[in-house]
C-alpha cells in the first residue's frame, strides 16, 4: 500500500481543522453568530467580578449636570448609544419605552436611560428633540468627548467613530444595562430582546 509522504500531514491537517471549523459554523444560525461578536461585558460580573457602572459626570436635555449618584434610589434600564444611529438605537430605545411602560403597569418604577457615544454632534437640544420621541421618563445624557469616555469606560461598553465625514456612523456595544437603587449591577439585555423579556427579566430581579 502505497504511503502518504509525511511533507502532506501537516497541510492536510491544516485543511481539516479549516473543514470542522467551516461545519461548525453552518451550524450556528446568525443571531448566534452576532451574538458570540457581541458578547457584553456584563457577563465579567458574575465571573470575573469585575464592576460594571461607577461614577460620571454628564449633562442632561435641560442642560442640568448630572451625576452618577444622582440616581440612587432609582432602578435604571441604562443604553449607550447616539441619535444619528439609523436603526439598532432607534429600536432599542423603543423597546426600552415598552419595556418601561410594562413595568408602570405592574406598578414598578424603572427610570430609563440614554447615555450618547457622540458627543460632538448630539449636544443638549439634540438629546432633547431626539428622545422626545420615546418614553416621556427618558432621562438623556451628553457630555464631552472625556466625560463620555469615562461612563462608557465603567460600563465597559465599547465604541468607535467609523469615518471622518460629517455623517459618520459610531460603532458601539449595544447591550442594555439594568441597575439597582444602589448603583449596582442587576442584569443586561441584547438591544434584539423584546420589551416583555426585559420586563420579565427585571421584575424577577425586583422581586
Amino acid at each position: 500500500m502505497n504511503k502518504i509522504p509525511s511533507r502532506y500531514w501537516l497541510p492536510l491537517g491544516f485543511l481539516a481543522t479549516i473543514t470542522l471549523a467551516f461545519l461548525f459554523l453552518l451550524t450556528l444560525t446568525p443571531q448566534q453568530v452576532a451574538d458570540k461578536e457581541t458578547a457584553p461585558a456584563a457577563d465579567k460580573e458574575t465571573t470575573q467580578d469585575v464592576p460594571i457602572g461607577g461614577p460620571f459626570t454628564l449633562t442632561d436635555t435641560q442642560g442640568v449636570s448630572r451625576k452618577a449618584a444622582d440616581f440612587r434610589g432609582q432602578y435604571l434600564l441604562l443604553f449607550f448609544g447616539y441619535t444619528f444611529c439609523p436603526d439598532i438605537c432607534p429600536v432599542t430605545l423603543q423597546t426600552l419605552s415598552n419595556a418601561v411602560e410594562k413595568m408602570d403597569k405592574k406598578g414598578l418604577k424603572v427610570t430609563p436611560v440614554f447615555i450618547t457615544l457622540d458627543p460632538e454632534r448630539d449636544n443638549v437640544d439634540a438629546m432633547g428633540h431626539y428622545l422626545a420621541n420615546f418614553h416621556p421618563r427618558f432621562v438623556g445624557l451628553t457630555g464631552t468627548v472625556e466625560q463620555i469616555a469615562v461612563a462608557a469606560k465603567a460600563y465597559h461598553v465599547y465604541y468607535a467613530k467609523a469615518g471622518e465625514d460629517a455623517d459618520y456612523l459610531v460603532d458601539h456595544s449595544a447591550i442594555v444595562f439594568f441597575m439597582g437603587p444602589d448603583g449596582k449591577y442587576l442584569a443586561h439585555f441584547r438591544h434584539s430582546d423584546s420589551a416583555e423579556t426585559m420586563a420579565k427579566g427585571m421584575s424577577n430581579r425586583i422581586d
